[in-house]
């Protein structure tokens, strides 16, 4: 089993590795690929230092599966040139996830939608792949007339330019090359990717594109407002539903406690609840605060987090291979 890792030097590159050898996927060959800044470097895989090499020497290994974290541009050019030689991409950025032609896949909700015709497979948006982790059980028992999320992103989501301004603001150092438009040290921003002629940003306008493709859902309405906050461990969303069915809370309750991949941490009497600074480094999405909403039929609100890195990334890419390789789709 020979894997590819594209973009391996960056903050999702690096927690990929750091995942495919925590889930102990028979790895028998690791190749490693990142710019041409970054060649001749090397990455710890397994106690073993590898090169770090070219896309094209890549793809004359003959890879199994490849695993990109190399941003849009990157994955539109490259992606096409591993599938046509037979390898399987499983794509981290933005570029193929509205193509109808490539499955967009959260393991636990919707692995079924991967074909084993599918060369490229695209992997969610960090905040959507928590949001249908923790709704797809309830959408299904209840079915989901309308949502509204807000959410509370980490400055990680940003890459390392994010994560370099926040830890430099805090220290009062000068920022060079900033992410955000504004300080986010001791401040929220209300602003996520591009604004449209909507007023809506693009990270808005992904949650509600790729929630209504990955549960197959295109009728569910949907409002979301994207906020960066000053936090690195995790994303975490407020998120409101509205059912067409009634529901009991003791039985949605149940329904997230034995639903794969999510932790229901929710006793507010003792101040129990998620949060993203204990859901850093945790593969689990995280729910509490589950309660009705009584301003409307069928209401309820719900807060969840993950860490956007593990799960809202890396470690959904890897569950991707593990299910490509457990169910003979790759050899």
């Amino acid at each position: 089993m020979k894997i590819a890792v594209i973009g391996a030097t960056g903050l999702v590159g690096q927690m990929m590795l750091q995942v495919l050898e925590e889930q102990q996927i028979d790895v028998d060959q690791l190749i490693p690929v990142a710019s041409a800044k970054s060649l001749g470097k090397t990455i710890l895989f397994k106690g073993k230092e590898i090169n770090v090499v070219s896309a094209e020497d890549a793809i004359a290994q003959k890879p199994s599966l490849a695993l990109f974290s190399a941003g849009g541009a990157a994955s539109l050019t490259l992606a096409p040139r591993f599938a046509e030689a037979g390898i399987t991409v499983i794509d981290n950025s933005s570029a193929w996830r509205k193509d109808v032609s490539v499955p967009l896949v959260v393991p636990e909700v919707n692995a079924k939608a991967i074909k084993k015709t599918n060369r490229i497979i695209a992997n969610p948006n960090c905040s959507t792949i928590q949001l249908v982790a923790a709704i797809a059980p309830l959408h299904h028992k209840f079915v989901i007339r309308r949502l509204v999320i807000s959410t509370y992103q980490s400055v990680t989501g940003s890459g390392i330019k994010g994560q370099h301004q926040l830890e430099n603001e805090q220290k009062g150092l000068s920022v060079v090359n900033s992410a955000y438009p504004h300080p986010i040290h001791m401040n929220v921003i209300p602003h996520g990717g591009d604004f449209d002629e909507s007023g809506s940003t693009s990270e808005e306008q992904k949650l509600v594109f790729e929630t209504r493709k990955i549960m197959d859902a295109p009728d569910i309405a949907i409002s979301a407002t994207v906020v960066r906050v000053p936090v690195t461990g995790g994303h975490s969303m407020s998120v409101n539903i509205e059912f067409e069915k009634k529901f009991d809370l003791q039985e949605v309750r149940q329904l997230l406690e034995s639903s794969p991949g999510l932790k229901v941490q929710d006793n507010p009497a003792e101040n129990y609840y998620p949060m993203p600074l204990y859901a850093q480094n945790k593969d689990e999405v995280f729910v509490g605060r589950i309660r009705r909403d009584e301003s409307i039929s069928n209401g309820l609100n719900m807060w969840i987090v993950a860490d956007n890195l593990r799960k809202g990334a890396a470690t959904n890419a890897v569950q991707i291979a593990a299910w490509l390789i457990q169910n003979n789709y790759i050899h």
